[in-house]
């Protein structure tokens, strides 16, 4: 008991603050010389002049472990209203505690061991100056509560809404399929009926042809008894012609089927239309509100503990030309000023991966493609925002690859610099398209001959084989479906015919090798039937088929390319047949819409990476962990393919 009012009247030293600001902190050993982890986010509600309680959500199980257990302390970064940097102050655990409708959420009581005398008395102050404004308090208080309580109401039917959305476009999708696979279904019924008409119509011909010429020789010859064939021919005749009527009533039966599930098609792909706009709208959405405020980057993985925090270069690139189609230039800005001003680099050229919240490499390595679509993005915002800002950071990036190509006499561009000697077709088209760009954009010379060499080294290394029309690298038969998909987006049907490829064999190689039919288990539990593309022939993998939804969506674009190049040759049939296909596996991508997993999310629409999670894609790295994981990659990829935008051509 005399603890308990000991620990009251020590209470009652410090006004405390019944309000939340932000906090960053970061642990740290005993002994304060060791950081224990990236900075983290926190809130603090009860704040005094000796301490704080600190409020952490999703907070990693390790660090919680640290801090109940006392085995680290906590450098602070305080976010408060009356002062304009950041309170820094160093404190110990005082007591913990876990939230357990929320799990990794925890309260931790600080204790500060150092903190500036000043900046604590200007966080005093401002707690007496509330205090002794009580009834503005309160009253700000209660108009706070309410503006919160509102808040909540309209972020939970916002979330409410937007699930419901996903579930409306899935649900359409599906009912379109059905009536797509009907009029199919009655197509073949329609076309066998009208065979078997045109038959009916020759052997009545013949018939009637034949009793003719009967009844010529009859009257000719002058014969007395009529022949018994001319009645036969003449009942065949009346049976076949009943026979006809028949099939004609069952073809006006299935004509009609045919324009009632027509009419209903038409009323579905109306309603279809709109829900796959507002899931378009929605998608979009997701991609902004996961961009990082001070560093501009975006979460490549929503879902995935073991990236989670990870921004890939090639999903920056992704998020900047969505910015930038969508007009949103300075969000494309935001990410474009970390590169060109905070981001490390080595070899003149950015790491494969950095940490979102501080802009540190998350993954060490260094590789030629990500550095090249990074520059594709900066050439598309240059282009179509008219700001030229970082053009030269992209003939920077532009001047690193060209060093790793003149490095190899057959004008080949390797993995990336150091040691790495492997030779990628996917980098390899990057680049041809990237220096494309650049001399659409700069007219220099220097980019069309490094294009032109890339082109040999495809045309030497990665094409031409008659049972692998497309090789994974050099000395690489492996076969990757992004690279059926960027051959034809980034080369083009036309100069492909110019080379001697065959752009509809790649086309055709790709859906015979690597489309596949799988049972999707969508988050509320229902299975849907999907075709699209895995990244290798699943028969190389004993895993079985999964579908990728950015590699499907890559898929579409090369075959919407295929559809318009055979549109302008004025061979309507084909087109139209590339633009079927197209729409089979946009209905794919539809079905496999989510909403976001995230409280910042707020339900909004974002495509998984894969169909199945954890398992190998066959290429070396393994689809991220969790069933429903938003993809930065999936997600701005399927909006290209709906908008019908070519990443790899400057348009």
């Amino acid at each position: 008991m005399h603890k308990k009012e000991q620990l009251a009247q020590e209470r009652r030293k410090y006004l405390r603050l019944d309000t939340v600001f932000p906090v960053e902190f970061s642990l740290l050993s005993l002994d304060g010389k060791h950081f224990l982890s990236d900075w983290q986010q926190g809130f603090t509600n009860n704040v005094g002049k000796g301490g704080m309680c600190l409020s952490v959500n999703n907070l990693k199980p390790e660090l919680a472990r640290l801090l109940k257990e006392k085995q680290s302390k906590l450098s602070l970064q305080i976010e408060m209203p009356v002062i304009r940097k950041p309170v820094n102050a160093l404190a110990a655990v005082a007591w913990s505690k876990d939230i357990l409708e929320f799990p990794n959420r925890y309260l931790f009581g600080l204790k500060y061991e150092e903190i500036d005398s000043a900046q604590n008395q200007k966080i005093m102050r401002y707690a007496w100056g509330k205090k002794l404004f009580v009834p503005v308090l309160f009253s700000i208080i209660f108009l706070l509560g309410i503006g919160f309580a509102a808040d909540s109401f309209i972020n939970i039917k916002l979330i409410k809404g937007n699930k419901a959305l996903v579930e409306q476009l899935v649900s359409i999708v599906q009912e379109s399929s059905v009536a797509k696979q009907k009029i199919k279904m009655i197509n073949k019924e329609k076309d066998d009926l009208q065979l078997k008409i045109q038959a009916l119509e020759l052997r009545i011909q013949t018939a009637e042809e034949e009793r003719a010429k009967a009844i010529d020789k009859l009257i000719n010859l002058e014969v007395i008894k009529k022949p018994e064939n001319i009645d036969q021919l003449k009942a065949l005749i009346e049976q076949l012609g009943k026979e006809k009527g028949s099939l004609q009533e069952q073809l006006i039966d299935v004509q009609g089927k045919e324009n009632t599930i027509s009419e209903e098609l038409l009323r579905l792909d109306k309603k279809k239309s709109n829900l796959e706009k507002a899931n378009l709208d929605n998608m979009y959405r997701w991609l902004k509100v996961h961009q990082n405020p001070r560093t501009g980057l975006v979460m490549s993985f929503e879902g995935d503990s073991k990236v989670n925090n990870w921004a890939f270069i090639y999903d920056q690139s992704l998020v900047i030309q969505a910015y930038t189609n969508f007009s949103d230039f300075e969000r494309a800005r935001k990410v474009l000023d970390f590169f060109d001003k905070k981001a490390k680099s080595s070899n003149k050229m950015f790491f494969n991966a950095y940490y979102v919240t501080d802009g540190s490499p998350a993954e060490y390595s260094v590789h030629t493609g990500p550095n090249v679509w990074l520059g594709i993005a900066i050439l598309h915002y240059t282009k179509k925002s008219q700001d030229y800002h970082f053009l030269k950071l992209a003939e920077e990036i532009a001047s690193a690859v060209m060093s790793l190509q003149n490095e190899d006499k057959e004008g080949g561009i390797r993995g990336g610099p150091g040691n790495l000697e492997w030779y990628s077709t996917e980098h390899n088209l990057d680049a041809y398209a990237f220096f494309n760009m650049l001399y659409s954009v700069t007219n220099k010379k220097i980019y069309t001959e490094a294009r032109d060499k890339v082109l040999n080294w495809l045309v030497q290394h990665a094409y031409g084989k008659t049972d692998v029309p497309i090789s994974r690298g050099k000395g690489d038969a492996t076969i990757a479906t992004d690279t059926y998909a960027w051959a034809i987006a980034a080369i083009g049907p036309e100069k492909l015919e110019e080379l001697e490829m065959n752009p509809d064999r790649i086309v055709e190689f790709a859906e015979q090798n690597c489309s596949v039919e799988v049972s999707y288990k969508r988050p509320e539990g229902q299975a849907v039937k999907l075709k699209g593309f895995d990244f290798c022939p699943q028969k190389n993998l004993a895993r079985g088929g999964i579908i990728s939804s950015e590699w499907t969506a890559q898929m579409v674009i090369a075959i919407k390319i295929m559809s318009e190049f055979y549109y302008k040759k004025g061979m309507v049939a084909k087109a139209r047949s590339y633009a079927f296909k197209a729409d089979e596996y946009l209905a794919t991508l539809g079905n496999m819409v989510i909403s976001s997993p995230s409280p910042s999310g707020q339900g909004e629409s974002c495509l998984p990476y894969a169909t199945e999670d954890f398992v190998d894609t066959g290429h070396g790295w393994i689809t991220p962990k969790g069933k429903n994981t938003g993809s930065v990659a999936g997600t701005a990829y399927t909006l290209f393919a709906y908008y019908n935008y070519n990443p790899l051509e400057l348009d």
